[in-house]
């Protein structure tokens, strides 16, 4: 199970007005999530990345029924919850939370913010979707009142199928998120130079 192992940069909590949430994927890390915030404009934001037991958030495919990947899963979004509270306990409200993830941390960012709609600063998935064998829509409450949210992703990708990258997107808007999602043909599972380019544009300079 996880436990609350967290690594910042930027400023402080307590003194920035902006706090970014950074998700790795599988096998990654808090510090390698961290040094894409030197190509996003976050210079004056909070940056806070937890790291996940054995590299890892949860054990199988994000297309695996939920069950399969807890207690797993539902220990990586308490950690999410209670890093957001601490966070606004901090005295940073939730509409300047912003919150990034790469593939497996795409997929647990997406996750971890539709359960728990609201107006936060922004969201950023790369290569991500909602986690199920299908889509369960009663996970999911809240509205996100018309926060920017950026999904980039390849067309095809090993891990992540464009299908449901469009059907998570037809959910948060319904949720009220201001979404854009781009596919790019034959990229690889990756992060471009335009993804960053547009979630600069779209999210971070909101």
């Amino acid at each position: 199970m996880h436990s609350k192992k967290i690594i910042t940069a930027g400023k402080k909590t307590t003194e920035a007005k902006k706090a970014l949430i950074m998700i790795h994927g599988r096998g990654g890390s808090a510090e390698d999530i961290l040094t894409l915030s030197n190509y996003l404009e976050v210079r004056d934001y909070a940056l806070i990345a937890p790291q996940a037991t054995g590299g890892t958030w949860y054990p199988y495919s994000f297309l695996m029924p939920p069950a399969q990947n807890e207690p797993w899963l539902s220990s990586a979004l308490a950690v999410l919850k209670e890093i957001t509270a601490d966070v606004i306990a901090d005295g940073i409200s939730r509409e300047n939370i912003y919150f990034l993830g790469f593939s497996q941390g795409a997929c647990l960012t997406l996750e971890f913010v539709t359960r728990n709609a609201d107006t936060y600063g922004g969201v950023v998935a790369f290569t991500g979707g909602l986690i199920g064998d299908k889509i369960y829509p009663e996970n999911y409450t809240g509205n996100f009142g018309n926060t920017p949210v950026f999904i980039g992703t390849s067309n095809p990708d090993p891990h992540v199928p464009v299908e449901r990258v469009r059907a998570s997107e037809k959910i948060l808007k319904e949720m009220g998120a201001e979404i854009k999602v781009n596919v790019y043909n034959n990229m690889g599972h990756t992060i471009s130079q335009d993804e960053i380019n547009l979630a600069n544009e779209l999210v971070f300079r909101k």
